[in-house]
């Protein structure tokens, strides 16, 4: 009986590993996007902390110089917070290339996996109509040799 054996093997195995690196690009960006949300999450918490602590020393006894501090520490931690805003959303770009390039490559990977399939189902049609053909000739032989010894 003959094997199937589809051309593009190599092909469809390139695919897949190269559907396994966009996997893994994409996880480690998503590891990366966690990264800046978990920074910018301590960073307001860091800024919340600096306005309590003003509230706190306004309604104290007014020492001027530390209102003053605290009240820079506060619009440093806006501006990181604005800083890190925007690396969150570079970051999110790049998830989304990333999740692009791996739907690019399953895309890819079906379609030669679609035309393996085809042509398996072409193969088994190929295969059984060898065995018809055999079936007849095996049957037309013996037919033949029957009406032969009739004879």
């Amino acid at each position: 009986m003959a094997k199937f054996s589809f051309k593009m093997e190599n092909l469809l195995s390139i695919k897949y590993k190269l559907e396994d690196q966009a996997k893994a690009e994409y996880g480690m960006e998503l590891i990366r996007l966690r990264e800046e949300e978990r920074k910018l999450e301590l960073l307001i918490a860091k800024k919340d902390a600096y306005q309590a602590r003003l509230k706190d020393a306004l309604y104290d006894d007014l020492d001027l110089r530390e209102i003053k501090d605290l009240e820079n520490c506060v619009e440093h931690a806006k501006y990181n917070i604005n800083v890190q805003k925007f690396m969150l959303q570079q970051q999110q770009e790049r998830v989304n290339r990333a999740r692009e390039k791996l739907d690019d490559a399953m895309k890819e990977r079906k379609t030669y996996e679609k035309l393996k399939e085809k042509a398996f189902e072409q193969f088994k049609i190929e295969i059984e109509a060898q065995e018809r053909k055999e079936v007849d000739e095996l049957v037309s032989f013996r037919f033949g040799a029957a009406k032969e010894s009739e004879e």
